[in-house]
């Protein structure tokens, strides 16, 4: 199958590493020239924390998705802020068998593929692991603690998204990167979505890696408040969780690679002062919450001072 990968940065390019180990045709879309230029011409430097380090070949290329031909498979890694108009510019792609699948964190991903070709054509998920890129043509998977480490499922399970998510989970899978193709992939998913909520935030906001947040008294108050009001807002939406449970699994998973690096949202924050995804991850709890009348003060106040500091990077202190 020809899959194509729109937004090819940090977790793209990882995420198209592990698919390409695993035998995948990959055609990786992205604006980034440099970053393009450097994977035609020498192939992707691929680091998987700590210390295995691969240089793969075979990629295809483009800063869009204008010639690239029918794909079979179109995965989008844009931001969920960019998904809209990420799914607009990748059209010339997209035939009448085309399966869009979003990875990207966050919630309401799964809804805006559907709004563009229907509910029997888009998988939804999200990886557990953690991405960087370090300059063109070079990025760095940091894997977590947890036995499987891209879940995924179909919104309509029929045929086609059976047979798409069966070949992606073998890929990834074969490629070094556990995978699963759920039946019902919202519990995975809700577990990935709290991890966000709580690990992205809390480190751009205080500028610490995961296991620094984690591992302070304060630090940790804040990550089980915010768990909690994510739980219980998973609850209301038919997903049981149990926040102790979350808590113990993402405490033994701090000294792993995924606790010694700055998640996405603090990568956007203090490296790129770029737009984050809040509105997608904390400040749809918040929405969520309003909705079903459960109480998230902890991620609307996070989702403010998120959104007030990304609209005045200009304004910050430069000590």
């Amino acid at each position: 199958m020809k899959i194509a990968m729109i937004g090819s940065g940090a977790a793209g390019s990882v995420f198209a590493g592990y698919l390409r180990r695993g035998g995948a045709d990959l055609t990786l879309v992205d604006p980034y020239k440099e970053h393009m230029d450097k994977i035609a011409k020498d192939g992707l430097t691929f680091v998987i924390y700590p210390d295995h380090e691969y240089q793969l070949t075979g990629f295809k290329t483009a800063y869009n998705a204008n010639d690239i031909g029918t794909m079979d498979i179109v995965i989008f890694m844009t931001k969920a802020t960019q998904l809209v108009q990420a799914v607009e510019t990748a059209k010339p792609c997209i035939g009448e068998n085309t399966v869009l699948v979003s990875l990207i964190n966050g919630l309401g991903n799964d809804d805006k593929l559907v709004a563009a070709v229907g509910p029997s054509r888009v998988i939804y998920g999200s990886g557990s692991l953690g991405t960087a890129l370090d300059g063109p043509g070079k990025c760095i998977s940091s894997p977590g603690a947890r036995e499987i480490q891209m879940n995924f499922g179909a919104v309509e399970n029929n045929p086609l998204t059976e047979k798409v998510g069966k070949y992606l989970e073998e890929c990834f899978t074969n490629g070094g990167c556990p995978a699963k193709f759920w039946d019902d992939v919202r519990p995975p998913l809700w577990r990935k979505i709290v991890s966000n909520c709580v690990l992205n935030s809390l480190c751009a906001i205080t500028r610490l890696k995961a296991k620094d947040v984690l591992f302070d008294p304060n630090g940790h108050r804040l990550a089980l408040q915010v768990a909690t009001e994510c739980c219980n807002v998973a609850a209301a939406c038919g997903v049981q969780m149990d926040v102790n449970a979350w808590m113990e699994g993402v405490m033994k998973s701090a000294n792993t690679g995924i606790g010694d690096y700055f998640p996405s949202m603090a990568q956007d924050m203090l490296m790129f002062k770029r737009q984050t995804e809040i509105t997608t991850l904390n400040g749809a709890i918040s929405d969520y919450g309003k909705k079903y009348g459960v109480p998230t003060p902890g991620n609307d106040f996070i989702s403010g001072l998120v959104l007030c500091m990304e609209a005045n990077y200009d304004k910050q202190y430069e000590g």
